[in-house]
């Protein structure tokens, strides 16, 4: 069966936890550390469509395997053309070209929105993480020590960038 990318459907929200919430609960992949239900994951989903931008699965059947969703970087309009980005699989889905299919499809949603950057923050224990960047074009831009704290102790991140646009914006 083939996998679709393909946005986030109502019925969604339950797997994308199931998916999310080790991350969240046994990793420094994401720095947070409160797992969300299917009604956090839905309510999320609909705070980013508000704001114009978009949550992609990856699915194969009814089963999903991933998601991929962006939102700017930081508040204020001088930040409007610059966005970061999350994308997560599970873990049977890696290694199947399901990131990068999620990363195409968030890269261009937001280049299409008028986005010129997409930022990646990525805790800088996690080798895989920025290799997957870098081989997209990725660039490191900053190394943040003892930035975030999870599990105990401090964790350093590192910022990885990519250019969306080829002209500059306004």
């Amino acid at each position: 069966m083939a996998v679709l990318i393909r946005p986030v459907a109502p019925g969604d929200a339950t797997a994308i936890a199931a998916i999310w919430n080790p991350v969240i609960r046994e990793t420094t992949v994401i720095f947070h550390t409160q797992e969300r239900d299917a009604a956090a994951v839905a309510a999320y989903v609909a705070q980013r469509r508000a704001a114009g931008r978009e949550f992609w699965v990856a699915a194969e059947g009814a089963a999903v395997l991933g998601f991929a969703s962006y939102d700017q970087f930081r508040t204020g309009n001088g930040y409007a053309h610059a966005m970061e980005h999350t994308v997560i699989l599970a873990p049977e889905a890696q290694g199947r070209g399901l990131g990068r299919a999620l990363m195409a499809a968030v890269e261009a949603h937001a280049a299409a929105g008028g986005a010129h950057v997409m930022i990646a923050a990525i805790d800088a224990a996690n080798r895989a993480g920025r290799a997957f960047h870098a081989a997209l074009g990725y660039r490191e831009v900053g190394h943040l020590p003892e930035t975030g704290r999870k599990f105990g102790r401090w964790l350093d991140l590192v910022l990885m960038q990519k250019s969306l646009a080829s002209e500059e914006m306004e």
